[in-house]
């Protein structure tokens, strides 16, 4: 029911809040006419299926085959609300003739019309339901190898795969960088020696890292492995190249041996180096990125004896350059943006993103700081806008209302980091931050995610 019931057309047809109304007993079922009730009464006497919508057509205006059909291909053309207003007429003459006439003959058509912004058949939203149910099941039993099959299908979905490996933390998924002695082209799952106590809760839930949920049967620890597919200015030759030097010649024994097994350009041993791809090899990251023009002069068919490959010794990079590189090098990072700036968001008074869902206060006037993953304008919504906001503790739903969203366009529209204040709505199990201003800072190797 939920699949169908959230596309434009139960939307616009005035479908989706009745049927909430009465599923949670708010308001009793009703149907627009008696007839209906045989075609409505599974999704309680509003609908949700174009073949309900079809049928009736045929039961409440006595439609035929070739109607039912005319009404089918209206309901899905390019320009249907052209195409379903010239059915109008046949229609209400229909269900005059059938006795239904006044609101219920209205309200049967306001249902009808709606579907012409497009809805979907049953067998469509049983298809896409069944999808949510393994994600969901895959994504709660098996986190770590869920996890690996999103970023190998990427792109894909409304989150980058920074969001995912976010929120994968967040459920107890360990995630190591890439490595060029252990890493595949895609993301792999490997064996990882993890604490049976470390244990990390999320939103009222447990975890144990690299185990899965605390209450599932105890299992063999694991890990993600990124994906050479990840690093920066590798692409498909030269992952080849490092994939089948490995297997002809085993493991790199330096960035020498690298060098020369593999002739990659210097463009690829800086990516490798900011990635953190060295480090099995012993040279961090500073180091390899002062020896990648040297190593890419190395010639594959000569000794390895580049002069400049050994650099003097540096300083290791801190926590938020280390960051920095690896957002430019992968798009991913196992720390969060919103972590190198908590103590000034808590010096703005924002609360954490975590402590706003487990609260459930309806009516909190609170303020969050994070960074927005995406943004959506939908064009059934009457200018509303919607967009998660995400911290290092989790994800929250921000609704802009138009008249807010006009007034902070420019800042809320153009910035990727955000400081919102708005009043906490929590109704059914959802959590949603109403919008009443915004404040940007300044963050960097982030990008939103926009939709229409």
């Amino acid at each position: 029911m939920g699949v169908a019931l959230i596309r434009p057309g139960p939307i616009q047809g005035q479908s989706v809040h009745p049927y909430l109304r009465r599923r949670n007993g708010e308001d009793p079922v009703r149907y627009p006419h008696p007839s209906t009730e045989p075609i409505l009464a599974k999704t309680l006497g509003v609908p949700i299926f174009q073949e309900q919508l079809m049928e009736l057509a045929r039961v409440c205006a006595g439609f035929d085959g070739s109607q039912s059909d005319r009404l089918r291909s209206a309901m899905t053309h390019k320009r249907s609300d052209e195409a379903m207003g010239k059915l109008r007429t046949e229609v209400f003459a229909g269900m005059a003739r059938n006795g239904i006439t006044g609101p219920a003959a209205d309200e049967i058509w306001e249902k009808l019309q709606g579907f012409a912004s497009f809805g979907f058949p049953e067998s469509h939203s049983v298809s896409f339901a069944y999808i949510v149910y393994m994600s969901a099941w895959l994504k709660y039993h098996w986190p770590t190898e869920f996890l690996a099959g999103l970023l190998n299908a990427y792109p894909m979905g409304f989150y980058s795969p920074n969001t995912l490996v976010q929120d994968a933390q967040r459920h107890g998924v360990v995630v190591l960088e890439p490595d060029v002695n252990r890493s595949s082209h895609d993301c792999t799952v490997e064996p990882y020696d993890a604490d049976a106590d470390d244990v990390v809760t999320y939103y009222g839930k447990s975890w144990r890292r690299g185990r899965g949920a605390t209450d599932d049967p105890v299992r063999a620890a694991v890990a993600l492995r990124m994906g050479l597919r990840y690093v920066r200015n590798l692409g498909e030759a030269e992952i080849g190249r490092i994939e089948a030097a490995r297997l002809i010649g085993g493991a790199f024994r330096d960035v020498r041996d690298l060098a020369q097994r593999t002739g990659l350009p210097v463009d690829a041993f800086e990516g490798l180096a900011a990635a953190g791809a060295l480090g099995s090899l012993g040279v961090s990251r500073r180091e390899g990125l002062w020896a990648a023009g040297s190593l890419a002069e190395i010639d594959p068919e000569r000794l390895a004896l580049a002069p400049g490959v050994d650099a003097p010794a540096l300083p290791g990079m801190n926590d938020a350059a280390q960051h920095r590189a690896d957002l430019w090098a992968t798009g991913v990072s196992p720390r969060h943006p919103v972590e190198f700036v908590r103590e000034w968001l808590d010096e703005q008074g924002c609360v954490r993103i975590a402590d706003v869902l487990e609260r459930r206060r309806n009516g909190w006037r609170a303020r969050v700081g994070g960074i927005v993953t995406h943004r959506q304008r939908p064009g059934t919504a009457n200018g509303v806008v919607f967009f998660n906001i995400e911290d290092e503790t989790g994800l929250l739903n921000v609704v802009v209302l138009p008249e807010v969203w006009q007034t902070n366009r420019e800042t809320a529209r153009r910035n990727v980091g955000l400081v919102v204040e708005g009043v906490v709505e929590y109704r059914d199990g959802v959590t949603n931050l109403v919008a009443r201003g915004f404040t940007s800072w300044p963050v960097e190797g982030v990008r939103s995610r926009d939709f229409r």
